[in-house]
């Protein structure tokens, strides 16, 4: 049991030793070991402000990113119904030329079957001309074959004009 009883000699060295100690560390050791602590919890409080600032920006940030998507959405679906209306416009302006070109086609076609057909009518009209002519050309000469023949039918034609 000696062993766990001190000796009042050596509790009095202790206490010596340990304020010998005490001074040291308070005189040398104790206001750089304070500054050290207060220096790494001023940092600590720092780095955590900045820690909740940067989470700040990052929510602001995250807020503004969703609102440029939404504007972003928006404006897409503006520019695929200006893209569609742009679309159906020059479809229409395609279908409507179109129909013109048809329309002016066929009127051409008309006009030139109206000019063919009459240039037709115009040939067939000269040349029943030219056969009726040649046809009464052929009787005359038959019938005026002789000279008593051509002055009674001269006579004829102006005793008719005579008349008129």
């Amino acid at each position: 049991m000696g062993l766990f009883i001190p000796n009042p000699g050596t509790i009095f060295w202790m206490v010596i030793i340990f304020g010998i100690v005490l001074f040291i560390l308070k005189k040398f050791a104790w206001k750089p070991i304070l500054s050290a602590l207060k220096d790494r919890e001023e940092s600590i409080a720092k780095a955590l402000n900045s820690a909740e600032q940067a989470r700040k920006e990052v929510e602001g940030l995250k807020e503004g990113n969703e609102k440029i998507i939404a504007e972003a959405r928006i404006e897409k679906d503006i520019i695929i119904k200006e893209a569609i209306n742009i679309k159906e416009k020059i479809i229409d302006e395609a279908k409507e030329k179109a129909r013109l070109e048809t329309e002016k086609n066929i009127e051409q076609a008309r006009q030139q079957i109206q000019a063919e057909k009459t240039a037709a009518v115009n040939d067939i009209k000269k040349q029943v001309a030219e056969l009726s002519v040649m046809i009464a050309e052929k009787v005359i000469k038959k019938e005026l074959g002789n000279n008593g023949e051509q002055e009674k039918l001269v006579n004829g034609l102006v005793d008719d004009i005579k008349l008129n």
